[in-house]
């Protein structure tokens, strides 16, 4: 099976901060059913892919994503370089789009903006977080198979390895490297403050208060003036951006 562009999100039960939080629901569809739901209405894409790993627990997760109807694959927990690659690899896409399942309202209009962006300029790596100007949770990367390829070769530092991209941000045109040339998508004002993304409890209630505000159909920008209006937007303010890889970049020394 060969597709032009494919999305790829990963997915597990084993969150360190909020375990099973894929599952848990808000007006009876779990948060991995409201982010693939989104996912499914970018039109630029051809199919929407749950990676997920291989330990017992997240047989649920693939059994899920099955039954909505996506693409499923189970791999590594701790190398998920290894497990996007060997998911991408079966299905030869020309451009993989990496998101992650903790985004539930993540837009489909944004992802099919910065998937034009990559095809138009023919970049190996175009995303909207080079710069971090939009709403955590709305973070898109769109690539070509053949750089996550290289990756997957020459990738070595365990932050590589556990986030996906690490390899191609540090040797990107705009750091003065040359192996991979990139883009980033622009923002016009700076939101980055604001969280969108569900990984501790304080998340998850400001996401259940917004949807049940707004529901599941809206565009980014719609949830955000609403929650600057309301102010949802200092609800989960103080949690750090990026916890995860900066805990991992730990490990690197």
């Amino acid at each position: 099976m060969e597709l032009n562009t494919l999305i790829i999100t990963q997915a597990r039960m084993g969150s360190s901060r909020l375990p099973g939080k894929i599952f848990k629901e808000i007006n009876g569809k779990t948060l991995l059913e409201i982010h693939t739901n989104r996912l499914k209405k970018a039109r630029s894409a051809n199919a929407v892919l749950v990676a997920t790993t291989d330990k017992a627990d997240d047989k649920q997760v693939y059994d899920l994503a099955t039954r909505l109807g996506l693409l499923s694959y189970r791999g590594s927990e701790s190398d998920v370089l290894d497990r996007f690659y060997q998911a991408a690899k079966e299905l030869q896409p020309q451009w993989v789009v990496r998101v992650t399942s903790d985004c539930p309202l993540v837009d489909p209009a944004l992802i099919d903006s910065v998937i034009a962006m990559a095809k138009e300029t023919g970049v190996d790596y175009c995303s909207n977080i080079l710069v971090e100007n939009f709403p955590d949770g709305q973070d898109i990367e769109v690539f070509t198979f053949r750089a996550l390829e290289r990756s997957w070769n020459e990738a070595t530092l365990p932050s590589e390895r556990e986030h996906v991209t690490p390899y191609m941000r540090n040797n990107i045109s705009g750091k003065g490297k040359s192996i991979f040339s990139a883009k980033n998508f622009d923002c016009e004002n700076d939101y980055s403050k604001i969280r969108m993304t569900v990984d501790e409890e304080a998340d998850f209630l400001m996401m259940q208060k917004l949807i049940s505000e707004m529901g599941t159909e809206r565009t980014w920008k719609e949830y955000v003036d609403f929650m600057i209006k309301s102010g949802l937007d200092s609800y989960n303010s103080d949690i750090m951006r990026n916890q995860g890889y900066y805990k991992s970049l730990e490990n690197d020394r």
